[in-house]
């Protein structure tokens, strides 16, 4: 055989492992990106125009948490936290719209003596997401009824929602039980 001919079927089967191995990359980035946001993942593929475009956003957000200063809460801090959350808990017995306001207000507290950003509910929602996938939906349901609640259209039903949702982050950001799917070791 000619040289040109060996020449391309080299070519041909550099071009054939870069492909393998270029998909196998795009495999496991699309393995670890489910794995480390769950149903957050499923979500952002849902909003996107593409699942590239979903992948690189999310990839995207975990590149910014990495940059961000997030510790956790000292004993005294997160003890007047949950404090805190009992009188808002109490308050909505005589009060729900008051309570899911100060529901949100103790979120965006706790999370900004955590190291989060809290200036825009959206990026906030994207932080969290990071190190919270498994509940950060609660934190966008109970968001989103909040609005209703501002527009006169949450009932008291859907107030008591939202503080449940609430509450599910509130828990895990003040880190007092284990995280959102993690498996109790016996």
């Amino acid at each position: 055989m000619p040289s040109w001919v060996w020449i391309l079927i080299a070519i041909a089967a550099v071009v054939v492992v870069a492909l393998v191995v270029w998909s196998t990359l795009r495999a496991r980035r699309t393995r670890t990106l489910k794995e480390g946001f769950g149903p957050e993942y499923e979500r952002a593929v849902a909003e996107s125009p593409s699942k590239r475009e979903a992948e690189a956003e999310l990839a995207e957000r975990q590149k910014r948490r990495a940059e961000l200063d997030v510790r956790p809460l000292v004993p005294g801090a997160r003890e007047r936290y949950v404090q805190a959350w009992q009188v808002t808990q109490a308050r909505f017995v005589d009060d729900p719209g008051g309570a899911i306001g100060e529901a949100d207000t103790l979120i965006q507290q706790v999370m900004r003596e955590r190291g989060y950003p809290v200036e825009d509910f959206e990026q906030r929602a994207a932080d969290v997401s990071v190190d919270h996938p498994e509940v950060v939906s609660n934190y966008r349901a109970a968001h989103g009824i909040s609005i209703a609640h501002s527009r006169d259209k949450a009932s008291t039903e859907d107030l008591r929602q939202a503080l449940v949702h609430y509450r599910t982050l509130f828990d895990e950001l003040l880190e007092t039980r284990e995280p959102a799917g993690a498996e109790n070791p016996r």
